[in-house]
C-alpha cells in the first residue's frame, strides 16, 4: 500500500492543534465552546489567547449567535460542540444568523457519525452532511485523519464565508503527510486504478485504501479518492476517474440520504450517467457499542468497501 501509518491519533486533536497554531497566526480567531473543552481539545488555544476564548455553557444556540455577532466584528469566530449539537440543536440560528447573512463562522463539530460509539444513538449524528450541504454558500468539509483535520482548520480560517468542519472521536490511522496542502473545494487522487473509482470522505478514506489494498490481491484495480470538501464538490476528479472506470462506490460515515453519495449520484445524472454503489448508514439510527462493531454492523468498514465493490463489477 502507498499509504500506510505509524500512529493513531484522534481527527478532533487535529482541530485542537490547528486552533492553537491559529492562536498566534491570526489575531482575529476567536473560540467559542458550549461546555465541551476537553472535547474539542480547546485547551492549548485557551493557554494561548484566554482574551479570544468564549465559554458559552450548554447553550448552543446562543453560542452561534454570539459567533455571528463576532464575525460582523472582523473576527473569525470557531464555534465547538458535538455533530449533534453543532446542526440539528441549532439549524433554525445557523440558517438564519450564519448562512442566510453569508457571516465568516466556522462551525466545528466533533464526535460526528456512528464512532462516537457507546453514547449512541441520540449522539451519533448521521444527517448533518445533509443538513449542512443545502444551506446555500455553506462549505462542508469532513477531514480524514488527524493531519488533514489540523491543516482543514488552517485552511478555513482563510477562507471566507461559513464553513461547517466535521470530524471524530476515535483514534484513527495517521496516513496522510504532514505537509500534504490542503485545498478547500479540491479532491484527492490517493491510489490509480482501472476497474472501479472509490470515492470516499472521513474515516472512510482509511477503510477505502485496506479494501482496495486487498482487492489488488484478488487482481481488482481500484482508483481511490479522498473527497475532504463535499460542497463544494471537487466534480473534475471525479468525472475524470469515472470516464476511466465506468463505476464508481461512494463510502462515508453518514446516512446515505444527503450525504457524499447523494451528491455525487445527482452530478453523475446531470452531466456522465455511471452505475454507483453506496457504502453508507441504510436510513437508520444508530446504537451504543464500540466503534469497531458498529462499523461492522452498519457496513461502513473495509469489508463492506470490498462487497460494494464486488456487486458494482458483477452487475
Amino acid at each position: 500500500m502507498k499509504y500506510t501509518y505509524t500512529e493513531k491519533k484522534d481527527t478532533r486533536s487535529g482541530f485542537g492543534a490547528g486552533l492553537a497554531e491559529l492562536a498566534d497566526k491570526n489575531p482575529n480567531v476567536v473560540a467559542l465552546c458550549a461546555d465541551l473543552i476537553g472535547s474539542l481539545k480547546m485547551e492549548k488555544f485557551i493557554e494561548k489567547a484566554p482574551e479570544r476564548f468564549f465559554q458559552t455553557g450548554i447553550a448552543e444556540a446562543n453560542m452561534i449567535g454570539l459567533a455571528a455577532g463576532l464575525s460582523i466584528t472582523g473576527k473569525i469566530p470557531f464555534t465547538g460542540t458535538f455533530a449533534n449539537f453543532s446542526t440539528s440543536r441549532v439549524y433554525d440560528q445557523i440558517r438564519q444568523s450564519v448562512a442566510y447573512s453569508n457571516k465568516n463562522v466556522k462551525i466545528c463539530a466533533s464526535h460526528a457519525g456512528l464512532t462516537l460509539g457507546e453514547d449512541g444513538a441520540t449522539h451519533q449524528v448521521l444527517e448533518d452532511i445533509g443538513m449542512m450541504k443545502m444551506l446555500p454558500g455553506m462549505t462542508v468539509i469532513n477531514t480524514c485523519d488527524y493531519n488533514q483535520t489540523k491543516a482543514a482548520t488552517l485552511a478555513i480560517a482563510d477562507h471566507e464565508g461559513p464553513v461547517y468542519l466535521r470530524f471524530g472521536r476515535p483514534v484513527v490511522p495517521v496516513f496522510i503527510p504532514e505537509d500534504m496542502p490542503f485545498e478547500i473545494g479540491k479532491g484527492i487522487l490517493l491510489q490509480e486504478g482501472t476497474d472501479v473509482t472509490i470515492v470516499a470522505t472521513g474515516h472512510l478514506v482509511w477503510e477505502s485504501l485496506v479494501a482496495a489494498d486487498e482487492l489488488e490481491k484478488e487482481g481488482i484495480s481500484c482508483e481511490v479518492i479522498n473527497i475532504h470538501t463535499i460542497k463544494p464538490l471537487d466534480e473534475e476528479i471525479i468525472l475524470k476517474s469515472v470516464e476511466k472506470t465506468g463505476k464508481i462506490v461512494s463510502a462515508e460515515e453518514h446516512n446515505y440520504i444527503g450525504g457524499l453519495g447523494e451528491s455525487i449520484a445527482g452530478m453523475l445524472a446531470r452531466k456522465r450517467p455511471t452505475r454507483q454503489e453506496f457504502v453508507a448508514v441504510n436510513d437508520t439510527f444508530g446504537e451504543s457499542a464500540t466503534p469497531a462493531e458498529l462499523m461492522k454492523k452498519y457496513k461502513i468498514d473495509s469489508e463492506a468497501v470490498k462487497e460494494a465493490v464486488k456487486r458494482i463489477l458483477n452487475k
